[in-house]
């Protein structure tokens, strides 16, 4: 039997992108069903016709599943990928409106805005990975890419749930870096702290040589401008923060 993976946030505008990376490596991820769950009907059906298109134009083998029911979702899920907002656009933008009249960062993963999702979130993503315990596949995967993923994460790890965190500043910054060093990203490994959006990249190599110390001696000035961060400050930290 094959590969089920269930999306826990289907009708988020982030699933078109997901659906075409896994038809794009379904020779490496063979997907026997895929089924896209929301609580929102509506948003449901308008982004699971467009995941619907995208997969017939690939001419994807698969079967692609729609529902509003989170156990249907679940049931026999080999991973399920959380990517939800509970409270939706609106308690996004009080998270991050409402810290900077008191002069705080306005941020859905730092600070009190952060802190505030959290609240909300945790709760609703550690009841999912009990869930999927319970009615997932042998050894199911919970794959949390619901901010704050740093808090997200750590919550469901001390309750010793089978669960990984995505953060997609890594390989943004493996990028970047591949650029400067004028090689092919597939060379640069990073030595990566931390997840969205509070991270630090700590060494950069290049077949086993870190090369950190010589790109923020040569360009501390464009990766600031990069980041938003004053070069001194990077050198000071003898690091790269994430934005």
């Amino acid at each position: 039997m094959g590969v089920k993976i269930a999306v826990v946030g289907g009708g988020s505008t982030y699933t078109p992108e997901l659906i075409e990376g896994f038809v794009t490596r379904r020779e490496h991820l063979p997907i026997d069903e895929l089924v896209l769950f929301d609580i929102d009907s509506e948003r449901l059906d308008v982004v699971g016709g467009l995941a619907r298109r995208i997969l017939n134009k690939r001419e994807w083998a698969g079967s692609l599943v729609l529902t509003t029911d989170r156990n249907r979702a679940i049931d026999g899920a080999n991973f399920v990928i959380v990517q939800l907002r509970v409270g939706g656009q609106a308690a996004r933008f009080m998270d991050e409106t409402l810290p900077l009249e008191f002069g705080c960062i306005g941020q859905e993963t730092t600070g009190p805005g952060g802190f505030a999702k959290a609240l909300r979130t945790v709760p609703v993503v550690l009841e999912i990975a009990e869930q999927t315990a319970k009615r997932g596949a042998k050894d199911a995967w919970v794959v949390d890419f619901t901010n704050p993923v740093g808090i997200v994460m750590q919550a469901l790890l001390d309750e010793g749930h089978r669960a990984i965190g995505l953060c997609n500043s890594a390989m943004g910054f493996q990028r970047y870096f591949a650029q400067l060093l004028e090689t092919e990203p597939e060379r640069v490994a990073l030595e990566h702290l931390g997840l969205n959006h509070l991270t630090w990249e700590r060494a950069v190599r290049v077949d086993g040589v870190d090369r950190l110390p010589e790109l923020i001696s040569r360009d501390a000035e464009a990766i600031g401008e990069h980041i938003g961060m004053p070069a001194d400050l990077i050198r000071l930290l003898d690091a790269v923060p994430s934005y």
